[in-house]
């Protein structure tokens, strides 16, 4: 009787019919049963869900989550192709038959990424069709060259674990640095103040946690992306011992399962103590009547911008050449390669004014700056480039336009005086000594500006004078 069947069963016996993907019209594979009572293959589905989360037969809503493995169709379709094979190839497995015309797989679609049958080739006419064992290159050579990549991410990843780590340390050593001078500070100005001393040291700790907390977690996330990077790997690694056939059905699922999807790991912005905060005039924020004992700074430097070949006295004062390149962390406010440091304080309104001793430098700069300046490349200072500054270069005093416009003086000068019209969109220069004005330039001042000084590589410091302290209560 079922040999009978058999012979009279049609080429596309209406079996096959009910066993065929609506979506592909092969015999289901892997398939799953939607709530409203529809299957289709599982990778159908999910190809289909890319464009629109709904039934593709009755375009009924549905959820990833409702989707459930429809596995007496399963069985049944994998009955019916091993009763098809063995009735036309006693030598084959189900897998090895085409799931639409059930016969051989034979041939490899290169732009399909799919092991085809001789009868698929007019669905594929223009594609470029290859023999199993060239389509099995093609696919070997594609997954190695993603195995590279993911080698040369996890070497990123591991110089990025060291950077974190050394950063971590420096920020250990800023605040052990920042602690000794807050102590003797507050030693100086006397015993009355140690409730001062202790908010200010608490404040110091506090950001210090903090910024290593911070920095923990970018390592700690960084770690567990290692982790799923080497399992990545590891299951690429599995993926690609498969042979011949197997490979090359599973080659789209193994190649999309092999993407790293996550952004690249980078050192995040202020992740720095803020020394200007907790060292900068320091005496003066203390205590405001103690004007003999005290100094008072306009504008201190900020470290964490100072280029590696800058050494910054403690006070955050002044800049010159350090004899080797400094240890520092490579954080994105760091100037490097160009000899610059900012001011601690950026300003976004209002007037602002501060004094630059440079004093028998023999070449300099100093001006303002954008917040958004390039700090890891070399830029020509310029307006063009976000800078307004004058200087000093081969005994001529110039300012720094497109035009490189020389400033005519009488005499050298020693004191720059900087005044910022942040309202007005004026920088003016002035020679501090003479109480003569040098030039103003303008500009529409759309983002936060920062003093900038180039004390170029010298044993000559750049100075920053102290303020005049003039204390009004009421």
């Amino acid at each position: 009787m079922a040999e009978t069947m058999e012979e009279e069963m049609p080429e596309e016996s209406p079996l096959q019919q009910d066993l065929s993907c609506p979506v592909c019209q092969g015999i289901y594979e892997d398939p799953v049963l939607l709530p409203c009572t529809h299957s289709f293959c599982r990778r159908c589905l999910q190809r289909s869900w890319e464009h629109s989360r709904k039934c593709p037969v009755c375009r009924t809503k549905c959820e990833e989550s409702q989707a459930v493995s429809n596995r007496a169709l399963n069985s049944a379709c994998q009955s019916f192709l091993s009763h098809t094979v063995r009735k036309s190839d006693q030598n084959r497995t189900p897998e090895e038959v085409c799931n639409i015309h059930l016969k051989p797989l034979e041939l490899y679609c290169e732009k399909d990424e799919e092991p085809v049958c001789v009868e698929c080739v007019p669905l594929h006419s223009n594609h470029r069709l290859l023999s199993l064992k060239q389509g099995e290159g093609v696919c070997m050579q594609e997954l190695e060259y993603r195995a590279k990549i993911f080698e040369k991410k996890m070497e990123t990843f591991k110089k990025m674990n060291k950077k974190f780590s050394n950063a971590m340390e420096y920020v250990k050593f800023q605040a052990g640095q920042a602690e000794n001078q807050i102590k003797a500070e507050f030693e100086r100005l006397h015993a009355v103040l140690t409730r001062e001393e202790a908010l200010c040291l608490n404040a110091l700790a506090s950001e210090e946690t903090k910024k290593i907390e911070e920095l923990q977690s970018c390592l700690d996330n960084l770690n567990e992306d290692m982790i799923k990077l080497e399992e990545l790997m590891e299951g690429l690694r599995k993926d690609m011992q498969k042979m011949d056939l197997p490979l090359l059905k599973d080659f789209r699922m193994i190649k999309r399962k092999a993407q790293w999807t996550k952004g690249e790991p980078y050192v995040p912005t202020n992740s720095l103590i803020n020394m200007g905060l907790h060292v900068g005039s320091l005496g003066f924020k203390i205590w405001k009547k103690m004007q003999a004992d005290i100094k008072y700074y306009p504008v201190i430097l900020d470290p964490n911008t100072a280029s590696p070949w800058l050494y910054l006295n403690p006070d955050l004062t002044s800049a010159k050449e350090s004899p080797e390149r400094l240890s520092v962390p490579e954080n994105p406010e760091r100037f490097d390669p160009c000899v610059f440091v900012l001011g601690a304080e950026g300003y976004s309104s209002g007037k602002h004014k501060w004094d630059v001793f440079v004093g028998n430098i023999p070449k300099w700069t100093v001006g303002v700056c954008k917040e958004s300046v390039l700090r890891k490349k070399k830029f020509t200072v310029s307006p063009g480039r976000g800078v307004w500054a004058i200087g000093l270069s081969k005994e001529k005093y110039i300012i720094h336009t497109a035009e490189r416009t020389e400033l005519k003086v009488e005499k050298g000068i020693e004191k720059i005086r900087v005044k910022l019209d942040i309202d007005k969109g004026e920088v003016s220069f002035w020679d501090a000594g003479a109480a003569k004005h040098l030039v103003t330039l303008t500009h529409t001042f759309e983002e936060k500006m920062f003093p900038l000084f180039g004390p170029g590589l010298y044993t000559s410091p750049m100075e920053l004078p102290a303020g005049k302290i003039a204390v009004h209560t009421s």
